[in-house]
């Protein structure tokens, strides 16, 4: 019954895509075949082969390093707050866990430890590996390959950087593509911190993420296909700078750029969960609904609830996933991740859990929508009616300043020679000293 359940869900997703589209003549079918092909194979391989799982699942024992090593540091810091000896006797232990200094200071030791894998070409490879197999399976190469492939370790701004050369020779499909993959998965920089907070709820969380990152690439390229059909461009070859000049640059770059998100994150953690707050108590003057009164949870498990339905969780369930999805659309998967945790067991079930653990991992939501146009839309899509060469700067300002992103992070620019200045503001740039080397 579960399978046909989820055949069933995934049958009504890929129809509502279709029916969406833009030009439902146009869809290749063979992108969409294969592609949901390798979304099975992925799970199956990932899930089911003993030797594979043993080995994705065994990271969890490398998260709880990572916890103990953070932890070390930040006790250092801050004392008692960050879990170390209190000066006073403890008697409820929950309420000495202060998320700010517990928990989020795993940002700045993973951004700084993947900074230092992309020093060491260890993340390249794994990455050059991916997209290997998304062109023979998928026949999707070049720079959408390897953006996608990207999109499994770093941030939705980061993984297009390092295509950015090649944005402006990419089709409409081809950008759709690039921009659907980085909603579809979440920054390498925040899955530890996220398999930390379920960790109590969901057994071994932060291998099911790692999985969930994978498998949602090729299931985001059969909806980008569906939704927006097109040719794919000639692909060429992409190749993944070293962006530091030593390991210790590498990572000091990683921690400032880990700083950066942390702020980020506890800034809007802050004016997030106020703003839900301050909405429950507008709804609350309205009248009660089926005996409770009208809360934005209970309104986005209402909307939202056949799409739980349709990734597997059961209907009795349904509306508390829906409410979890539409936290994750309207504010962002962290929220979402810690109502998540929060839940009791009566109110949806270890498999309904699990489940939305998988649909919760992305970055899509309202928030993210203005990212790719903001960072990129000046810079490839909008150079789509000049003529460029990759390797040609595309930024206005000739430089790859690293954005960071508060919904996630990552430890990836792409260092870029400025274009060649002409006219008036070349000789405005001759008469100054350069100030390239201060920013």
């Amino acid at each position: 019954m579960q399978a046909l359940h989820a055949l069933a869900g995934a049958a009504l997703l890929l129809a509502v895509a279709w029916i969406l589209s833009e030009d439902r003549r146009a869809v290749r079918w063979r992108i969409v075949a294969s592609g949901m092909a390798l979304t099975v194979a992925l799970a199956g391989l990932l899930l089911a082969v003993p030797w594979l799982r043993e080995a994705v699942f065994s990271l969890n024992a490398g998260l709880q390093a990572l916890e103990r090593s953070t932890q070390a540091g930040a006790s250092f810091v801050f004392g008692f707050l960050a879990g170390g000896e209190a000066p006073y006797a403890v008697t409820h232990a929950p309420a000495s866990f202060i998320l700010a200094f517990r928990a989020l200071p795993l940002v700045l030791v993973v951004s700084a430890l993947s900074a230092l894998l992309f020093h060491w070409r260890v993340l390249p490879a794994v990455v050059k590996a991916f997209a290997w197999i998304l062109n023979k399976s998928i026949g999707l190469g070049g720079a959408v390959g390897v953006s996608s492939a990207v999109n499994v370790f770093v941030g939705m701004v980061e993984a297009p950087l390092v295509v950015k050369p090649y944005l402006a020779r990419l089709s409409r499909s081809e950008l759709f593509m690039v921009m659907v993959c980085g909603m579809a998965t979440i920054a390498g920089t925040v899955m530890a911190l996220y398999g930390a907070i379920l960790a109590p709820v969901v057994p071994d969380a932060i291998g099911h993420i790692i999985v969930a990152s994978f498998v949602a690439t090729p299931a985001a390229i059969v909806v980008a296909a569906l939704m927006v059909p097109g040719a794919m461009s000639q692909a060429d070859a992409v190749e993944i700078p070293r962006q530091d000049a030593s390991a210790m640059d590498a990572i000091t770059r990683g921690t400032v750029e880990g700083a950066q998100l942390l702020i980020q994150i506890v800034a809007l953690l802050i004016v997030l969960i106020a703003l839900v707050h301050l909405a429950n108590a507008l709804l609350a003057l309205l009248p009660e609904a089926a005996g409770a009164p009208l809360t934005l949870q209970r309104m986005l498990g209402w909307i939202f609830a056949p799409l739980a339905w349709a990734a597997g969780v059961p209907w009795a369930e349904a509306q508390a996933g829906g409410a979890l999805l539409g936290t994750k659309t309207i504010l962002n998967e962290f929220v979402a991740y810690l109502d998540l945790a929060k839940l009791p067991d009566e109110t949806i079930g270890a498999r309904s859990r699990l489940l939305m653990t998988y649909a919760l991992c992305g970055f899509a939501n309202f928030g993210s929508l203005g990212i790719p146009h903001r960072r990129h839309g000046r810079d490839g899509a909008g150079a789509k009616g000049r003529d460029r060469r990759p390797g040609d700067e595309v930024d206005r300002r000739g430089d790859a300043r690293h954005v960071p992103y508060g919904g996630g992070g990552g430890a990836l620019r792409l260092g870029v020679q400025p274009a060649a200045r002409t006219g008036r503001n070349a000789r405005a740039q001759r008469r100054k000293p350069s100030t390239s080397s201060m920013s």
